[in-house]
C-alpha cells in the first residue's frame, strides 16, 4: 500500500482526478486529496458535485478510510514536509496557473507545497496538464517543471484503442497515470496488445 497525494485544480477535466482516486482506492492505496477553490467550481459544473464531502456521489463510498481530504489553504498535512513525503504526487487536472507556480518553486498553498516537496525529495510528481491551445509560456513552464523532475502527462486521449464512450477516453488518460506510477491496470489495451 502506497501513499499518494492527488491534487485537483480548476482546469477542465475533474473527472480525471476522481477516476484516478477511484482506481487507487480499488487497489487499497491511501489517497490524500487536495482540491483548489477553482477545482471545486469546475467539479460542480462538470460533475454536479461541489467537493468531496459526499463521496457516494463520486463513486467512492467504499473508501473505508483510505481517502483523506485536506484544505488547500492549510498547512497541516504531514506530506507538506520532506520528512513525511508521499510516494507520489499527481496533479490531475493541472491548470496552467498551478504549472507556473510549480515550475517556479512557488508554494503558496498545499498543492503547490506538495509538488515542491515531491521535487526536492526526488519523489514522483506527475502533472496532468489540461489546456488548449498552449502558449509559449505554458510550454516553457512544462520544460522547466520537467527539468526539475516532474513528469508531464497532457490529458490527451489516444484513439488507437477505438474508444466508444467518454469513459473510454478518461480511462486512457488515467491508465497512463497508473502506468507511470507502475500500478497494473486494465483501463485500456496498449498499442497492438491482444
Amino acid at each position: 500500500m502506497s501513499d499518494f497525494v492527488v491534487g485537483i485544480t480548476g482546469a477542465s477535466g475533474s473527472i480525471y482526478g476522481t477516476k484516478l482516486i477511484q482506481e487507487l482506492v480499488l487497489r487499497k492505496h491511501r489517497v490524500n486529496v487536495v482540491v483548489t477553490s477553482a477545482g471545486k467550481e469546475v467539479m460542480t459544473e462538470e460533475l454536479g458535485v461541489p467537493d468531496f464531502e459526499d463521496l457516494n456521489k463520486l463513486g467512492l463510498s467504499e473508501a473505508g478510510g483510505q481517502i483523506r481530504i485536506w484544505n488547500n489553504n492549510k498547512y497541516e498535512a504531514p506530506f507538506m514536509s520532506g520528512s513525511s513525503a508521499p510516494d507520489a504526487v499527481v496533479i490531475i487536472p493541472c491548470s496552467m496557473g498551478k504549472l507556473a507556480a510549480i515550475a517556479n518553486g512557488i508554494s503558496g498553498n498545499l498543492i503547490e507545497r506538495a509538488a515542491d516537496v515531491a521535487l526536492k525529495e526526488r519523489r514522483q510528481l506527475i502533472l496532468v496538464v489540461r489546456e488548449t491551445p498552449l502558449s509559449l509560456i505554458h510550454l516553457e513552464n512544462m520544460v522547466k517543471a520537467a527539468r526539475a523532475g516532474a513528469q508531464i502527462l497532457p490529458a490527451m486521449p489516444a484513439f488507437y484503442h477505438h474508444p466508444r464512450t467518454v469513459d473510454d477516453m478518461v480511462n486512457f488518460v488515467v491508465g497512463k497515470v497508473l502506468s507511470l506510477l507502475r500500478i497494473e491496470h486494465s483501463l485500456f489495451k496498449g498499442w497492438k496488445e491482444e
